[in-house]
């Protein structure tokens, strides 16, 4: 599958509107440039607004005045972090978006008690990548949120992965607990957790998924490998959805989707009262505008 399927399907939601945070970056405003023109969604920019209209002058002039973007000026990055969140949290935006601006003050803002997009679940990263020659989304969960998640909150994770997946039309997501062998051992934590993480979801205490594990890389995604070593079951081979142990592993799969297979990505923060747009700034604006895509497509979903 290719991730311009999720531009064709944001498309469909005519009112869809995004907060930005801190706009005045130059890949986020091209990302928006690339938005606006797809007419994916309409924007609120906050920030400095010299800055974000000096930066609109050079990517696109025409979206200066364009009836798609508005621009509020902030004094700071904080307060621009909290004006969007408010956007958000008074329905005037169904997704947020950081710009030039630190995950932790964006973080803060959305945690905030009074004003903040709280759910009482679990936040996490989750990336839906198209890599070349698959024929299938492979989405990773949690590659930059959660550092070392226990069994409870590894639940949750998926739960939020497994709802981006049913947004974009995965009904019934196949799920992989990674862990480095395919076999419980008492020794490796990552191994236990994704056989209780299996008979939870047996059970019908993690749903709207099936879950196998634990499965080692290959066997999750390759029906090759899965057969090599005799391992039959609906998810091994197939998984559409990777659940990572901990942070490094989750850290180094993305990159190495990126850098070594080419693959394109769009993500989201999930787990909040509406989807959060945190990409890197090394993300290129094409990233960007995916992720916006996927947004706006798991908003319409919640």
């Amino acid at each position: 599958m290719k991730l311009q399927s999720l531009l064709n399907q944001a498309t469909q939601y005519k009112e869809a509107t995004v907060a930005v945070a801190a706009a005045e970056d130059h890949e986020v405003l091209q990302a928006v440039h690339m938005a606006v023109e797809k007419e994916i969604a309409k924007f609120i920019l906050f920030g400095d607004k010299d800055k974000i209209l000096q930066i609109l002058n050079e990517v696109a002039p025409q979206l200066s005045s364009h009836q798609d973007i508005e621009i509020h000026h902030t004094s700071s990055v904080k307060e621009a972090a909290e004006l969007a969140v408010k956007a958000v949290k008074d329905n005037k935006a169904n997704a947020l978006m950081k710009g030039n601006i630190s995950t932790s003050v964006i973080l803060k803002a959305v945690l905030n008690k009074e004003f903040g997009l709280r759910t009482g679940n679990v936040l996490s990263h989750v990336a839906v990548f198209e890599v070349p020659d698959f024929d299938r989304f492979t989405i990773v969960t949690d590659a930059a949120m959660n550092i070392a998640p226990d069994l409870q909150q590894k639940a949750q994770i998926l739960q939020n992965a497994v709802g981006i997946a049913k947004s974009i039309g995965i009904q019934i997501p196949k799920v992989a607990p990674i862990a480095a062998v395919e076999v419980v051992n008492p020794a490796m934590q990552a191994t236990l957790d994704a056989s209780a993480l299996t008979v939870m979801n047996q059970r019908g205490q993690i749903k709207d998924c099936i879950i196998d594990g634990p499965l080692a890389l290959d066997n999750a995604v390759s029906l090759e490998a899965a057969e090599h070593k005799g391992i039959k079951s609906d998810v091994a081979g197939q998984a559409d959805i990777l659940l990572v142990p901990n942070i490094e592993t989750g850290n180094a799969l993305y990159k190495s989707m990126i850098y070594f297979a080419k693959a394109k990505v769009g993500a989201v923060i999930a787990g909040a009262k509406a989807p959060i747009v945190l990409t890197s700034r090394a993300d290129s604006a094409e990233s960007k505008l995916y992720s916006l895509a996927l947004a706006i497509c798991s908003s319409t979903k919640s």
